[in-house]
């Protein structure tokens, strides 16, 4: 069982747990509890009925609202959790239709969707993971947006992405001249005075990629660049905003196709030739 907050998104609490024989007794969460299961099965008691949550699905709990929680099959349940207070999904709610957001109600508790479970998956492994600091809040306002468009009752309708081509970019001149420091999707917001979900929603509109996977794209080319010149790997990374040569590693091989080292033997060997020729 692991259990942490995140101060970049005002203490969001998360669990990531496996439990076998554990039962929670009756309690409520102040904001919506968010649980995303991941293998066996989990049961529960909510609003006068019992449910069962298998792999595979999503429950979503309302603020205040009693529950429990217990194993449904012998081997109980792996699961991760999310508890984002009330105020986060108004936003979502608020930023994607530009009107005073309300609670969303989700009439359901267990959603069957295996798609969107892994995709809740990979932002908690993410906000788990992740250090920067824009990944981790663009994902999860992301996310959040995603359940309550496809799930909530009161479905809200996104209002329209106009054309924002000066204010994406100005973003992407801020990503090419900050790329060096832990910038927040606040901080990108506030630059072009737009709300941070339909900044979201309008980059990645226009570029193809969110603001966070741009700023991956920057860093990597500028440490190409560096490891050309002749820096060490460890001193690349750190130059160009990565935490650490593993940081720099693990995006340089998603992106590029082959390690930081790889690509710096395959530079001094194509220097070898032209020496040699």
């Amino acid at each position: 069982m692991k259990f942490w907050r995140d101060p970049v998104l005002r203490d969001l609490e998360m669990l990531h747990a496996t439990y076998v024989t554990y039962s929670f007794s009756r309690h409520a969460h102040e904001g919506f509890g968010i649980a995303i299961v991941q293998d066996g099965a989990m049961s529960f008691d909510y609003r006068g009925s019992t449910y069962t949550a298998p792999a595979g699905s999503i429950v979503v709990t309302q603020p205040g609202e009693m529950h429990t929680g217990q194993a449904a099959v012998a081997n109980g349940w792996t699961y991760r959790t999310l508890l984002p207070a009330t105020d986060w999904l108004q936003q979502a709610v608020a930023e994607l239709t530009e009107k005073p957001g309300r609670v969303p109600y989700f009439a359901s508790p267990v959603i069957h969707d295996r798609r969107l479970n892994q995709q809740l998956v990979h932002l908690h492994k993410t906000l788990e993971n992740s250090p920067c600091a824009l990944e981790r809040e663009s994902r999860f306002l992301w996310g959040l947006a995603r359940l309550i468009q496809s799930y909530a009752s009161d479905r809200p309708d996104a209002k329209p992405i106009g054309k924002e081509h000066l204010a994406i970019a100005q973003v992407q001149d801020y990503l090419h001249s900050q790329y060096v420091h832990n910038i927040s999707l606040g901080e990108l917001a506030a630059l072009v005075n737009l709300k941070p979900l339909r900044l979201l929603r309008a980059f990645r509109k226009q570029i193809g990629l969110p603001p966070h996977a741009y700023l991956n794209h920057v860093r990597i080319r500028e440490a190409k660049r560096l490891l050309i010149e002749g820096w060490s790997i460890t001193d690349a990374a750190l130059e160009t905003g990565f935490t650490d040569q593993s940081h720099l590693h693990r995006h340089f091989k998603k992106m590029i196709g082959v390690t930081p080292g790889q690509y710096v033997r395959g530079c001094k060997n194509v220097q070898s030739l032209k020496v040699d020729g």
